[in-house]
């Protein structure tokens, strides 16, 4: 067991660390923060990569193998509407518990986070269900997402302006680490129904629905609410390490109640489902029970250096250094850290590997890695153009799955489904927890609305991978072509992409 979190540790590490060095080079060059400001950042940057290591290793040891256990159990009673009712609320409770989504609705102002949580929720859900019901009736995943897409278009027309961005944010915070691992684990139990040869393939492709889900949830949640006043961010006022401490021990409390009332849903379905049909022997049960308590206290060592440390240091960056330079440094520093952020996260590694596996080799991981950094690190660079010009984020999400939803039309379907399942790779937890916050200063520092202009960097972060999967289904598909060789890309479990 210490092995294991010592690996997870080391993952988590390499995730956190590229985010720790941008900010000590700009802090010495070109956008100082106060001293006791970046000692906290530090020691909420340890506190961080601890949570996330523990997070990481319970989800591993508890809420994977709950998924296993809930999506064979719903499989065996082979009742339609048993499925369809289970799967939705499956779907909604473990969303709720998502660290991300809790982040993101603790940031925006004039709506309750609950009411931000349950939209989200419910589109998961919804998509979960239209997931599965896929799979059953052998519908093809593209002719799904163009629908998808086509309705999120038509919606933003009539959502508020300033919830667009938020809509489009709240897909790619949804697919998070608890969410993800999941579904993929139901995914598989699901597609076991029709049991045929191409019953695994389509077991892919359940992630890119449940991103597109909320993200419609959210814009017909616009419609009636509408967010107000700045951001919810402060600079806590830090002179020692005692008023770190003090600040880490006043706000331990509600993340403790915050991540229980999270995590009970998924829990009290479980311990439900093991009374009725499960019976789990007692060995199994101890093992999960001790891998839900390294959730719980991972998720709450997280949301507390997120909280307390992490998002301020951020938005405090954005604004020092908007304010103190000229626009086109932080264009730059947006490109910088896309680029390394996304090359350092653990989920990438087992994309690229993976990918070229199913490719035969015609696609490298290394070059998989190369345009996927690029790619993201374009894409935050582009966010940072939207803070300082305002642009609507419709100028870039509707073109870019535009292209991609033509390029499904020419690749193999089973890059379409691991290509906009992909989306929840780059997407990671310092994307909504510093990236964000980051934006949100730059945003204020401009005297720019937080709302239309700084939300909506995770999504164009979500977008780049599935542009980059895609472009390289292409390349794959002309090489195979020119070589008279078609390769069948087999759909096994090996080839399943473990975004954790």
């Amino acid at each position: 067991m210490l092995e294991l979190l010592f690996e997870k540790f080391k993952e988590s590490f390499l995730s956190v660390v590229p985010i720790i060095a941008i900010v000590l080079v700009l802090n010495y060059t070109i956008a100082p923060l106060p001293f006791w400001s970046l000692v906290l950042f530090l020691i909420s940057a340890f506190v961080m990569v601890l949570g996330i290591a523990l997070f990481n290793l319970g989800v591993d040891i508890s809420l994977i193998p709950i998924g296993e256990h809930i999506g064979s159990s719903v499989v065996k009673s082979r009742n339609l509407l048993v499925i369809v009712a289970l799967t939705f609320f499956i779907g909604v409770f473990i969303t709720m518990a998502e660290p991300d989504l809790l982040v993101l609705a603790g940031q925006i102002n004039g709506v309750p986070d609950i009411i931000i949580i349950l939209s989200v929720s419910f589109g998961v859900g919804l998509a979960l269900v239209g997931a599965f019901l896929r799979i059953l009736f052998k519908i093809p995943l593209s002719y799904i997402l163009i629908g998808c897409y086509l309705v999120a278009f038509v919606l933003s027309a009539f959502t508020g302006s300033d919830f667009l961005s938020i809509a489009w944010e709240s897909g790619a915070v949804s697919t998070g680490p608890i969410m993800v691992p999941l579904v993929m684990a139901l995914g598989l139990g699901l597609a076991a129904i029709r049991g045929d040869k191409t019953s695994e393939e389509d077991s892919f492709g359940l992630i890119s629905l449940c991103l597109i889900g909320p993200i419609i949830s959210v814009l017909i949640l616009g419609m009636f609410f509408t967010p107000s006043g700045g951001s919810v961010l402060y600079i806590p006022l830090i002179q020692g390490f005692f008023d770190i401490l003090s600040l880490y021990f006043a706000n331990l409390p509600e993340y403790f109640k915050q991540v229980a009332v999270a995590l009970f849903p998924i829990i009290t379905v479980f311990a439900i489902m093991q009374v009725a049909s499960l019976r789990l022997k007692t060995k199994d049960l101890l093992k999960i029970s001790a891998g839900t308590i390294y959730t719980y206290f991972g998720l709450v060592l997280f949301l507390l250096s997120v909280n307390v440390g992490f998002m301020p240091a951020g938005y405090e960056l954005g604004r020092v250094l908007t304010a103190s330079n000229h626009w086109s440094f932080l264009i730059l520093v947006g490109l910088v850290m896309g680029y390394f952020v996304v090359a350092a996260e653990p989920a990438v590694f087992v994309l690229k590997r993976q990918v070229e596996e199913v490719s035969a080799g015609v696609i490298s991981a290394k070059a998989m890695g190369i345009g996927l950094s690029v790619g993201v690190g374009i894409s935050v660079a582009l966010s940072m153009i939207r803070v300082v010009t305002g642009i609507s984020i419709l100028y870039f999400v509707v073109p870019g799955y535009v292209l991609a939803l033509v390029l499904t039309r020419i690749v193999p379907p089973l890059f379409t489904s691991i290509a906009f399942d992909s989306g929840a790779v780059a997407s990671g937890p310092l994307a909504a927890t510093f990236m964000l916050p980051f934006a949100i200063g730059a945003s204020e520092a401009v005297q720019g609305n937080i709302f239309t202009d700084a939300f909506g960097i995770v999504a164009l972060v979500a977008m780049t991978p599935v542009l980059t999967l895609l472009l390289f289904g292409v390349a794959y598909t002309l090489k195979s072509k020119a070589t008279a060789k078609v390769v069948e890309i087999p759909a096994t479990e090996d080839t399943i992409i473990d975004l954790q």
